[in-house]
């Protein structure tokens, strides 16, 4: 199979799983899952969550928006080195205005990146929260026509590995940076 034949294969199965009526209660709920990624939106969290919580929430708060600014240098780096276009389509203008490339998938990196760490630190209910939500937020890029496919997989895989790499580096980080803890 050529690589030809795989983009032609990425672009149909994209347009199968697409919600096209964005009145559709369907399309609301996608919307509202796509945005749950927004990296502003999980830096914000994370940020009354550290100033609100103290012990062992302060601790993850900062790794994890350790994690997702870290993430997202790299995720803009390959994205403007690959420059896919987005899907053609109009919903989600704030992310076709200010980042029009779609590969690799932010989101779906963001989210997998923060299944594993959320795994790694715990606790159980964290874990199982965020292990169920991530994979809604990629179907939900696709679903809303910001994302193929094959943009979702890639950003899952970086995700998964800037997953494992926070979690090595979490007790160096830890140990030298305990004002942030």
């Amino acid at each position: 199979m050529s690589i030809k034949n795989l983009v032609e294969l990425d672009v149909f199965w994209s347009r199968r799983l697409r919600i096209e009526s964005q009145g559709h209660w369907w399309f609301k709920v996608a919307a509202f899952l796509a945005h749950s990624g927004d990296s502003w939106f999980w830096m914000a969290g994370l940020v009354l969550v550290w100033l609100l919580v103290g012990g062992e929430w302060r601790a993850r708060a900062a790794l994890l928006a350790a994690g997702i600014a870290g993430l997202a240098v790299v995720v803009l780096m390959i994205k403007f080195t690959v420059r896919r276009q987005r899907p053609p389509g109009e919903w989600g203008a704030i992310y076709r205005n200010t980042d029009p490339h779609s590969f690799p998938s932010g989101h779906a990196a963001r989210s997998a990146m923060l299944v594993v760490m959320a795994i790694g630190l715990g606790p159980a209910w964290f874990a199982w929260c965020v292990i169920l939500w991530a994979p809604l937020v990629s179907l939900a890029r696709v679903a809303t026509g910001v994302h193929y496919i094959s943009d979702i997989l890639a950003g899952i895989l970086l995700g998964l590995l800037a997953g494992f790499f926070m979690m090595a580096i979490a007790p160096w980080l830890t140990g030298w940076l305990p004002f942030f803890f």
